[in-house]
């Protein structure tokens, strides 16, 4: 359940390491976001040995898709899935990646999304 000023963990190689929520995605007065949906983050930091040659800047504004959340929801079939933290991976503004490599797995129900390259890109699938 990410609402806005939520701070995130950055689980791409795009550069970045903490973002902070702006905006959640579509929707007529849509308060929270859930995996799986489109948020306007802010990077917040860097990693360290990406700072020089990183794709995104501190300060900059970009689209991201939740992977992982604290809060568990249920999906297809009526399964919940839980995670240690919040997650999500950058997208630029026409929500193409940003990034060639995802660290960690990300859940089973993202493969019946229209990102299906993310899945590719990770290390597994979560059921």
């Amino acid at each position: 359940m990410i609402q806005p000023s939520t701070i995130l963990n950055v689980v791409d190689n795009s550069g970045a390491k903490k973002v902070s929520c702006i905006r959640v995605g579509k929707g007529f007065k849509k308060r929270y976001a859930f995996m799986g949906d489109i948020i306007v983050v802010s990077v917040k930091s860097l990693r360290k040995k990406r700072r020089f040659y990183s794709k995104v800047l501190k300060g900059d504004i970009c689209h991201a898709l939740v992977i992982r959340s604290k809060k568990s929801n249920s999906f297809i079939r009526n399964e919940s899935i839980r995670f240690l933290d919040n997650a999500v991976v950058l997208l630029n503004r026409h929500n193409k990646i940003l990034f060639t490599r995802i660290f960690g797995g990300v859940p089973y129900f993202i493969r019946f999304t229209k990102y299906m390259k993310i899945i590719s890109l990770s290390s597994g699938l979560i059921m």
